[in-house]
């Protein structure tokens, strides 16, 4: 009997002290993380789509830049709200615009002396209903600032040519930039836009889906005699002329409703990346050329044989590029067809190691419409690569 007793509080010894070592788990994750040596790495971030201090549009990266303590050339951390080129927004209105388009060819030039990457994360712009806080229920309206520029274009050429590390995603050459500065981006980088832009919608209901624009369903009904008969989830496509075409759930769509990408073995092994996700947010249909680059993953759209049909007729295939890679191996470029950097993701996990072994608890794996489980089964993996990749071949 008394050994029964010794033997259960020898086991309540030892739960207590494993109570107590994960109760001290997010310290030791800290004290990892803050031991680790800043490194210095000079990134150009690009993005004029700022509408407020919660910069989410490159948010994402900044948090990978954060957490790989990867430093500023003054060994200072950067900071979303002010180290990127682009569009800030103020108080009560107020705006500053500090792009690349006020720097003249030296200053550029400059510039890319002093960086090892630039990365675009969106050029989409801000408009004047959405700044002014009017533009509630989605409509467009006139464009303050946006667009990639001939200054943008010249810088990223540059450096792709220096052989600094040139990433660009979704909507770096889209509406509203100019026809010719995206015709030499394009002829420049070897890949091709359709036009077309898409997005996963969770429902198609207008009364019960905040997120669904309403310059969406006014050109559709405009197109279609007044009709949007749609309620259930789905994918819609808009191209520059602002063609509508939506694939609804059931009707046009299979089972898996979700735009799916897909890696290819050698990407799943290089950048740990799963071989099969789930996207929900915005992406576009884009070319290659396979003489310049390679695909590292693809978009595949889980169409019914009517959907396929409907996309036949417009020429947007069911599969096409999400993660392109350039085949010169001295001037290393990738291009993400979607809205990767985008994520509503929490800067409190930033400053703790080992992340990794437990990114199951930072989101909702349930929840379809979680972004941050693409953040950190995708994104995070497949950015932090690219960059250890480039890094490692400068040393």
């Amino acid at each position: 009997m008394a050994v029964q007793v010794l033997k259960k509080k020898r086991i309540w010894k030892d739960l207590r002290f494993l109570i107590f070592l994960i109760a001290l788990l997010p310290l030791w994750m800290w004290l990892y993380w803050l031991i680790t040596p800043k490194q210095a790495f000079a990134v150009a971030i690009i993005d004029k789509t700022v509408l407020n201090n919660r910069n989410q549009e490159h948010k994402s990266l900044i948090w990978i830049l954060q957490h790989e303590k990867l430093v500023k050339k003054n060994k200072e951390f950067y900071i979303g709200l002010q180290d990127y080129f682009g569009f800030f927004p103020g108080d009560s209105g107020k705006y500053r615009i500090k792009g690349l388009e006020r720097f003249n060819e030296l200053k550029l030039n400059q510039l890319v002396n002093d960086c090892d990457m630039v990365y675009v994360t969106d050029t989409y712009g801000v408009y004047t209903q959405e700044w002014h806080h009017l533009n509630v229920l989605g409509d467009r309206s006139s464009l303050i600032y946006g667009g990639l520029t001939e200054q943008d274009l010249y810088f990223l050429k540059a450096m792709n040519a220096a052989g600094k590390l040139v990433v660009a995603e979704h909507n770096t050459i889209g509406s509203p930039t100019t026809e010719i500065v995206r015709n030499q981006f394009e002829n420049s980088f070897g890949i091709k836009w359709s036009h077309w832009n898409g997005r996963y919608f969770s429902s198609f209901d207008t009364l019960k889906n905040p997120e669904l624009p309403r310059w969406l369903y006014r050109n559709y009904m405009q197109q279609h005699g007044g009709a949007w008969p749609f309620k259930n989830a789905g994918i819609a496509f808009v191209n520059l002329n602002d063609q509508v075409v939506v694939l609804e759930k059931e009707q046009h769509l299979g089972l898996a409703d979700f735009p799916k990408i897909l890696a290819t073995t050698t990407t799943q092994k290089h950048y740990g990346l799963p071989a099969k996700m789930d996207y929900n947010y915005w992406f576009e249909i884009m070319d290659v050329d396979s003489s310049q680059n390679e695909v590292l993953a693809h978009f595949e759209l889980p169409v019914s044989k009517s959907g396929k049909h409907i996309l036949d007729s417009i020429g947007i295939p069911t599969k096409f590029p999400a993660v392109i890679h350039s085949l010169k191996q001295h001037q290393p470029f990738f291009y993400l067809t979607g809205d990767f950097c985008d994520n509503p993701i929490n800067m409190k996990t930033v400053h703790f190691g080992g992340t990794d072994y437990f990114k199951w608890m930072l989101y909702n794996k349930e929840d379809p419409m979680e972004r941050s489980y693409f953040f950190y089964n995708f994104y995070r993996p497949l950015v932090t690569t690219i960059i250890q990749d480039y890094r490692e071949t400068k040393q």
